[in-house]
């Protein structure tokens, strides 16, 4: 191994080189992709080792660097998933770029969410937007055949402003096909008369499709607004705080606890999440 790929093996401030491998554009308005990434070194993937919930800095040369969770699931070899909604300089320039360009990686980064804790309940994914690409991690682990067997029922509400918003069109399609979970698709709102799913806000769909909680965890990740009409609806049905988990990942910046810019109260988003158990969030500012 040459002195370079060893410092970046051990230097948590340089990013593995990548190669973008496909992009897929996801929405209608053309602001959220999907970027397949693939190492460069055999051996910064095998050290880059994850699990569902965390994230990862992509960093362009010139540009500067972005914290985006990670979309894909340990589970699927061989490469790295992010979806990027275009929002500043970073991003724009990411939208740009063609398949066959490299940038870097920096990761893995942050805590996962809890799987040793989930195994042998429910699980009810909860999301909104472009925040369900760590869900969409999660999902794919969950239904993972070496897996599946650790957990009881899944239960997904994912939702949208419109069809056309909605993320990973295909595999949603596939997964309500599915017996092993319960899927449930919502928008905000459609003229679409062929729409034949649920139509109205997440927390309406969770309170009229989720069951009380017996042995459920929730995990939950969306905009502010739907993270905050969702928690009434959880305890409504009786999720104790310790078993609602939320990722705050839209906190992050430096993803190494340096800049101070993702801290609430004495925590660092980036280091102590950016997955916190309700519970955990009610001892802090009120800031997320």
């Amino acid at each position: 191994m040459s002195k370079r790929a060893r410092m970046t093996l051990d230097n948590p401030y340089l990013p593995y080189p990548v190669r973008i491998e496909q992009i897929v554009t996801e929405t209608e308005d053309g602001n959220l992709k999907t970027f397949r990434l693939v190492f460069l070194n055999p051996e910064h993937e095998e050290k880059f080792r994850y699990m569902p919930g965390q994230f990862a800095e992509l960093s362009i040369a010139g540009k500067g660097e972005i914290p985006i969770g990670i979309a894909s699931s340990p589970t699927e070899r061989g490469f790295l998933s992010f979806t990027v909604n275009r929002v500043g300089v970073v991003t724009a320039h990411l939208h740009n770029m063609k398949e066959g360009d490299v940038m870097g990686v920096r990761g893995p980064l942050g805590n996962c969410y809890p799987w040793d804790e989930m195994e042998a309940k429910n699980v009810v994914i909860i999301g909104g937007g472009f925040a369900f690409t760590t869900l969409r991690s999660s999902l794919v682990y969950l239904l993972d055949p070496q897996n599946r067997s650790r957990f009881k029922d899944v239960i997904v509400v994912y939702g949208a402003r419109s069809p056309g918003m909605l993320l990973y069109r295909d595999e949603l399609w596939q997964w309500e096909k599915r017996d092993d979970l319960q899927m449930h698709v919502t928008v905000d709102a459609t003229d679409d008369p062929d729409w034949k799913h649920h139509t109205g806000f997440v927390p309406t769909i969770v309170k009229k499709v989720v069951p009380s909680s017996d042995s459920s965890v929730a995990l939950v990740c969306g905009p502010p607004v739907m993270i905050r009409n969702t928690q009434p609806v959880l305890e409504d049905l009786g999720f104790p705080p310790e078993r609602v988990f939320l990722s705050l990942e839209m906190r992050m910046k430096c993803g190494i606890g340096m800049c101070g810019r993702c801290n609430i109260g004495d925590q660092y988003v980036c280091k102590d999440g950016p997955v916190f158990s309700l519970a955990q969030l009610k001892e802090m500012p009120p800031e997320y």
